[in-house]
């Protein structure tokens, strides 16, 4: 995957039911690779779900890995279709050898400038700032200054209030978790319900390249 075609949105899916992941990788094909959709290795299933995500909708919608801690986390993601994989800490050596190797894209965690500077120089393809709701909006557009235009993503925190903020200072990806959808449509499986939020975020996105 190159990282030129990776979208504005990832859809951060922890805590999701099998049945409840597969749904929601449905409905975001429909949107033709507009959004990502992260699946976390705490998540019991989610072998099964990028798998099987991957199967039925992977021409449509990009699926990748989250909370990517080991590098058995990441060669098992990779075998079960990952194109990209996210951590909310720094990624070692490793893991960015067995990414490289497999064209899957890295996207590790950083909070300071030192950290984001670090990931950039072993290879990260872009860096997610976490949690991005302590570290405010501005810190974006302030690395971008001594670093130059670098590929930040905000994660951790993030919601509709503040999304359009967060990009209009700097971020040029953003990574939603429990804030994406409402909790009832998630567990009602309501597929009107589910798209709407979604239609909510992508609305926020085409504002920004009006």
């Amino acid at each position: 995957m190159k990282v030129e075609n990776y979208p504005k949105l990832t859809v951060i899916m922890r805590g999701y039911t099998y049945d409840q992941a597969l749904l929601i990788i449905k409905i975001l094909s429909d949107y033709d690779h507009q959004l990502a959709v992260e699946v976390t290795t705490n998540n019991p299933d989610h072998l099964k779900v990028i798998h099987d995500g991957n199967e039925k909708y992977g021409d449509k919608v990009f699926i990748g890995v989250g909370t990517v801690l080991t590098v058995k986390h990441a060669q098992d993601a990779i075998k079960a279709g990952a194109k990209f994989m996210l951590g909310p800490q720094q990624f070692t050596e490793d893991i960015y050898k067995i990414a490289k190797e497999n064209h899957v894209l890295t996207i590790p965690g950083a909070m300071t400038p030192t950290e984001v500077y670090s990931q950039f120089q072993k290879g990260a393809d872009i860096v997610k700032i976490f949690p991005a709701i302590t570290t405010g909006s501005a810190i974006f557009n302030q690395i971008q200054g001594p670093f130059g235009s670098r590929k930040l993503m905000a994660v951790g925190g993030i919601d509709l209030k503040n999304a359009l903020g967060f990009f209009k200072d700097g971020a040029g990806y953003l990574g939603i978790g429990s804030s994406f959808f409402e909790k009832q449509d998630v567990l009602n499986l309501n597929e009107s319900g589910l798209r709407q939020s979604i239609e909510n975020f992508l609305n926020i996105t085409k504002s920004i390249e009006v």
